[in-house]
């Protein structure tokens, strides 16, 4: 398939974060990409507005797809159920994990994106950094373990209830074939222990010092 026909489905999460969705979703909602995509939220029982906001913003845009993950009594909820939902609901052969917060740093990022990538690899992950994006390929989903298992977890106080402060690793978005988009959610339920996190870190060292990157680069345009 040629990066004029792939098409992708941005999928994220979202739990009390309307001011965020506000701010940030219009950038993903309106990247210049002809092949065509769609930007999928499953909100995760959030309390505050953002139901609200995402019935707003399905009115001008036919490209966002929102759904809503249910709280049962005495469960918790997980990002890998969240992510399977999304995954389930994606119409597109390539997926992009990311949050609300991740926001493109330009109008054509997604275009940069396709044209830049690997094909043939079954992952990619994505840095942001001031000048752009990196992308990081992985040939094989296995390869990524390390980085994806790489997950920080905080305990933090949302409104009156504590909650389970889901934060990525070093990476900022995940690029992956929807065909092996289901494997990787399995990473998210990992609890390494201290020592094993340790040896996560050093392998992941390791592999980032071997990494090649393809670069995309958005410098401040001259005025």
């Amino acid at each position: 398939m040629s990066s004029n026909e792939r098409r992708f489905s941005i999928i994220m999460t979202a739990y009390d974060q309307a001011y965020e969705l506000r701010e940030n979703l219009p950038v993903f909602l309106t990247q210049q990409y002809e092949p065509g995509y769609e930007v999928i939220v499953i909100d995760e029982s959030s309390t505050d507005e953002t139901s609200d906001v995402l019935k707003l913003f399905k009115k001008d845009y036919s490209n966002l797809y929102t759904t809503f993950l249910p709280k049962s009594e005495g469960h918790k909820l997980s990002k890998k159920q969240a992510f399977n939902i999304g995954v389930k609901a994606a119409k597109n052969d390539w997926i992009i994990f990311t949050n609300i917060n991740n926001k493109p740093v330009a109008e054509d990022i997604l275009q940069a994106i396709s044209n830049t990538m690997d094909a043939s690899a079954d992952l990619t992950l994505g840095y942001l950094n001031r000048k752009g994006i990196k992308l990081q390929a992985f040939a094989n989903y296995h390869e990524a373990e390390d980085h994806i298992v790489r997950i920080e977890r905080l305990l933090q106080k949302v409104r009156i209830r504590k909650r389970r402060n889901f934060r990525w690793g070093r990476y900022n978005f995940i690029i992956v074939r929807k065909d092996v988009a289901i494997n990787i959610l399995k990473y998210y339920e990992l609890r390494p222990s201290f020592v094993e996190r340790q040896m996560i870190r050093w392998r992941i060292f390791w592999k980032n010092f071997a990494s090649h990157y393809e670069r995309i680069t958005y410098l401040p345009k001259e005025s």
